[in-house]
């Protein structure tokens, strides 16, 4: 299942910093980076839990938001991207 994870966090010290790059680390071990603090992750459900399990444990909640957009299996036709962009195939296997 295509889902997209998006999330904002405050960096106004250095705490918010720290949480910013633990954010994004988990992020990048799930998914692919579209955009600076937005990654596309094709997973199962469980995985999906793992992630967000993790995410939810990384962020403040008074401070920081953490969104999940759930695109499903047939998320090609509900993608639209215009402008710069690095294409890649969200199913296939990542170049090390």
């Amino acid at each position: 299942m295509m889902t997209v994870i998006s999330y904002d966090v405050d960096t106004r010290d250095p705490s918010g910093a720290r949480r910013l790059r633990r954010v994004a680390k988990i992020c990048v071990n799930y998914g692919q980076r579209v955009q600076n603090s937005v990654f596309e992750c094709c997973a199962d459900a469980a995985t999906l839990e793992k992630v967000k399990r993790e995410l939810l444990d990384a962020i403040d909640c008074e401070t920081d938001s953490l969104r999940f957009y759930k695109l499903g299996n047939k998320y090609q036709s509900k993608i639209e991207q215009y402008g710069k962009s690095s294409s890649y195939e969200a199913e296939g296997f990542i170049a090390l």
